[in-house]
């Protein structure tokens, strides 16, 4: 199991590399949206704002209910963070749930 720092470095991680991005691509496919990322093995939710292609207050506070809300065992998180598991599949197997419109789920898949 991971733990809470590992799980908010691997957020933090995305959002470096959400950052990273072409400035252009990143405008062009950048979408405003508040999002969560619920971790039940650590009984923990983390949420933060999508804004202009950059993840930003990534933080354990509770927040109004998300617009785009994810569900990973802390482990998975990780490994979604660091390219080792694949979203959809994370997805299509139920290790993932993710509660969001189809056009945010094509989004996201392009940022995991």
């Amino acid at each position: 199991m991971a733990s809470l720092e590992q799980c908010h470095a691997a957020l933090e991680r995305l959002a470096g590399r959400i950052s990273a991005v072409d400035e252009h691509e990143r405008r062009q496919n950048a979408f405003d949206r508040t999002l969560s990322c619920h971790v039940p093995d650590l009984d923990v939710t983390f949420s933060g704002a999508l804004s202009d292609g950059h993840i930003t207050g990534i933080t354990t506070e509770p927040a109004p209910k998300a617009q785009i809300r994810l569900t990973a065992a802390s482990d998975d998180l990780v490994a979604l963070t660091n390219g080792q598991l694949d979203l959809g599949k994370a997805w299509l197997s139920g290790r993932v749930k993710v509660e969001a419109g189809v056009r945010d789920m094509l989004k996201l898949r392009s940022m995991f």
